[in-house]
């Protein structure tokens, strides 16, 4: 290929593809937030758009499933400001959240050591982060958006900087880091399944299955058991139930395209509901059983992804034009 071959990248003004930021850019980033998520490294899922916090609204309130943290996002089609700065902080007290993400179209210097200042004064379990916004397109091609990191948490000084005893993970702790670690770096790699980077110090994980509140989890569990499965965690537990009988019925279908039997948890007595496999294994074997555990994992999400997503797809958009004619 020749240099007269390659295209010219050109930025386009963010208002000519969304003209109002509430009405426009908000919407349009609560129906592409995994495109955030990868650039952040997170499996982030849609909680609330609008999110009330006292007189003022959160433009979006996410899950970071991966790591079971809740992640708070303002958004500006203008540069930074002081405002948006303030507001930002009010937010993420306002939901304790761990995550903080600005997204703008540019985010000031002075705004960028803010950033850069508060994830050095706080620990390891709270990250910022200031994201621009931009639209590049290749000579006449479709503008595509580009989330482009400018501050960030600096994991090196969050580990080393006034965290304490008590955040330093213990031995089996790590073990947990160390499994699911490698279990993220898999699935994204080989497999485009999630954008996680980061995995948690705890022994269970939640994958984003691409509907609101619906995750695939995996867990170790009690009595040196592994878990996968599907994991239903809407906000009201009629909900969780009712979506959990509709896949019931299907349970003949879904079993054999799965090629094995499911545990069908309705758990009646709690909110949630989840529908789930399990083999033998603990933290504690040995790198060979645990290579062993973790394929048998990648290969249930796999299929968990393959048989329930066309089957999720369908009842759900059946529910909302159910509900869309009351």
């Amino acid at each position: 290929m020749s240099k007269s071959d390659l295209g010219t990248i050109e930025k386009v003004n963010l208002q000519d593809v969304w003209p109002n930021e509430a009405q426009d850019f908000t919407p349009w980033l609560e129906q592409n937030l995994l495109a955030l998520g990868d650039s952040l490294g997170m499996e982030l899922e849609m909680e609330k758009r609008e999110a009330p916090v006292g007189s003022f609204s959160l433009d979006l309130l996410a899950n970071d499933l991966s790591r079971g943290r809740t992640v708070v996002i303002e958004n500006q089609l203008t540069q930074t400001d002081h405002k948006h700065l303030g507001q930002l902080l009010m937010y993420a007290s306002g939901y304790d959240a761990s995550v903080v993400v600005w997204l703008a179209k540019e985010i000031r210097e002075e705004h960028r050591q803010a950033i850069d200042w508060l994830n050095q004064r706080t620990d390891e379990r709270t990250e910022f982060f200031g994201v621009a916004i931009e639209l590049l397109k290749i000579d006449n091609s479709r503008p595509a958006p580009h989330f482009k990191l400018v501050a960030f948490p600096n994991d090196f000084r969050k580990h080393n900087v006034g965290i304490g005893e008590a955040a330093i993970p213990s031995e089996r702790q790590e073990l947990y880091r160390t499994y699911f670690q490698n279990l993220f770096d898999r699935l994204r790699e080989s497999h485009k399944f999630t954008g996680a980077r980061k995995a948690q110090s705890k022994s269970f994980t939640g994958l984003s299955s691409g509907f609101s509140r619906i995750s695939y989890a995996h867990s170790f569990a009690q009595g040196g058991r592994v878990r996968l499965g599907l994991y239903i965690d809407q906000r009201e537990a009629s909900e969780n139930k009712w979506l959990f009988d509709q896949l019931e019925k299907d349970k003949a279908s879904l079993e054999s395209e799965f090629g094995e039997p499911f545990e069908w948890d309705r758990l009646d007595l709690k909110k949630a509901s989840q529908i789930v496999i399990y083999r033998d294994g603990t933290i504690d074997e040995d790198l060979e059983t645990l290579e062993d555990i973790s394929n048998w994992a990648i290969d249930g999400l796999l299929k968990l992804k393959s048989v329930f997503r066309p089957r999720l797809a369908k009842i759900l958009e059946n529910r909302g034009q159910e509900n869309a004619t009351k």
